[in-house]
């Protein structure tokens, strides 16, 4: 936990004294606090990029390893992982997939230790790096896109902008799996609530029901949406570019 515990204290914490003025506002405290957005405020400090990517590791590292386990690939032959970072999950699909190849896009900046990372699992003979920002474009060429604790960053507005660039890159039939939170109903404590009130300081997105998991897919051009549970807080959902 030394990297999570870091980095809220360095990024997060205090943002969070501005919470008052998202209440008020509905802008990210953390817009009002660094003067930009989070994610563009990281771009302009590599070390703290660099933490919060290990944070991200080792504090989903563990239930992203058991949920990955659980993703459908069967006949899948090249997956996309959008948004993936330091390529740590799409290494460890690959191990678990010897059949599979695999892209791994995110922004430049955020992706320069994947290979290190590919070459410590073995499977930098299948993988290869893409840099470039998924609110323009997505590597075509995939027959399956993940995006992993990707949409939960963003309003519905901006993910489905992100999905609508998934569609398109894919094409029809492209299969779509989201590693992500699933709210549950009522008042039991989920890791998805206090996840929930962190985007909407720090990042401006949302955790999502599973009606509103299905209302933004469907919106977004994909059917045939599915979720399925994971024994982990995470869920995936599946959907189809039509």
């Amino acid at each position: 936990m030394r990297d999570v515990a870091i980095m809220f204290m360095e990024t997060h914490y205090a943002p969070f004294g501005d919470l008052l003025h998202t209440i008020r506002t509905g802008q990210p405290a953390a817009d009002h606090y660094y003067g930009k957005p989070f994610f563009s405020w990281l771009s302009d400090h590599p070390e703290q990029a660099g933490r919060y990517t290990a944070a991200m590791a080792n504090f989903t590292g563990g239930f992203k390893t058991a949920a990955i386990a659980s993703l459908p690939l069967d006949g899948t032959k090249m997956i996309v992982d959008v948004g993936g970072a330091d390529g740590t999950a799409l290494a460890a699909i690959l191990t678990a997939h010897p059949q599979l190849r695999g892209v791994l896009f995110d922004l430049p900046h955020v992706i320069t230790d994947a290979p290190r990372t590919f070459a410590r699992h073995g499977v930098e003979d299948r993988a290869e790096c893409a840099g470039g920002d998924f609110l323009e474009s997505v590597p075509p060429g995939g027959d399956a896109y993940l995006l992993s604790l990707v949409l939960h960053d963003w309003p519905d507005d901006q993910a489905r902008h992100i999905l609508a660039n998934v569609a398109a890159a894919g094409g029809g039939g492209a299969r779509l799996l989201v590693l992500d939170f699933v709210v549950p109903p009522g008042d039991a404590p989920h890791m998805a609530k206090i996840s929930d009130l962190n985007m909407l300081a720090m990042m401006g997105g949302k955790e999502r029901t599973e009606t509103e998991w299905r209302e933004l897919l469907a919106a977004a051009g994909f059917a045939d949406i599915g979720i399925r549970q994971t024994g982990t807080p995470f869920s995936i959902i599946q959907a189809t570019a039509q």
